[in-house]
């Protein structure tokens, strides 16, 4: 892979890195052997600018074509060398369940935000959550992360996914021609962009509450203007949502 070498910090005059940092294609073949590790990705990018800029560019990018090659593949098959938002906020969704905190977007009690180690995707699901005059729009979708016996809330399920091309989506053209707000306070835990709320907007279908073995009205979720999704639905007993699924 060739990649164009940048030796001087982009940060400040004070910053310490002036001195000049080890070229991209060494960085790149470190964290090939590291095989990407989110975590140390993450750290990287805290130490300067320059550092930030090439994970952005680079090694959050190589994180997510290694962590879901498939899924990468067809987001990109439009033609474009980017993603929707960038790439780290694409990586950040792929390992992070943003849980709920300040009750600012879902009125449930707290659960924090957390990585979680591998979360399947899935390209069949996201037709569950669209509209029927919307399915011909691309949408992946994680089955649910599980957060059991939350009192009176029940069992909870946070979910999570992204658009491909959502800028020209047929979502996205709806949410605009019924005139849905953003919400006020709130933005995405992913990229920082405003949010829209598919209930308010009435376009939750039933079908979701069946893919994800949820009460038919507990399911809620937002989606960015990048096209990022997050949501939560409580789930059914283990018994009821296996008789949901037969049914399906």
């Amino acid at each position: 892979m060739i990649i164009t070498k940048q030796y001087r910090c982009v940060h400040s005059s004070s910053c310490q890195c002036t001195k000049g940092h080890l070229s991209e294609d060494v960085i790149f073949l470190v964290f090939q052997q590291l095989n990407w590790n989110p975590k140390l990705i993450a750290a990287l990018s805290c130490v300067c600018k320059w550092f930030d800029d090439l994970a952005k560019r680079v090694l959050w990018k190589e994180f997510c074509k290694t962590r879901a090659p498939k899924m990468m593949l067809d987001l990109q098959s439009c033609g474009s060398h980017s993603v929707d938002g960038n790439w780290r906020a694409l990586g950040k969704l792929l390992i992070y369940c943003s849980g709920c905190s300040g009750g600012r977007l879902f009125n449930i009690i707290q659960i924090p935000g957390h990585f979680v180690y591998r979360t399947r995707f899935s390209r069949t699901s996201g037709k569950s959550f669209l509209l029927p005059q919307c399915r011909t729009d691309v949408l992946y979708v994680s089955d649910p992360c599980e957060h059991l016996d939350q009192g009176d809330d029940g069992d909870v399920g946070f979910f999570r996914g992204v658009f491909k091309s959502f800028m020209v989506s047929k979502v996205r053209r709806m949410l605009i021609d019924r005139g849905a707000q953003l919400h006020p306070t709130a933005v995405c835990p992913y990229c920082k962009a405003k949010l829209w709320n598919m209930l308010q907007a009435n376009m939750v279908p039933l079908t979701a509450s069946c893919k994800l073995g949820a009460y038919e009205d507990s399911v809620e979720y937002y989606v960015c203007l990048n096209g990022h999704m997050l949501g939560i639905c409580t789930l059914l007993p283990l018994s009821d949502s296996e008789e949901a699924s037969e049914s399906e």
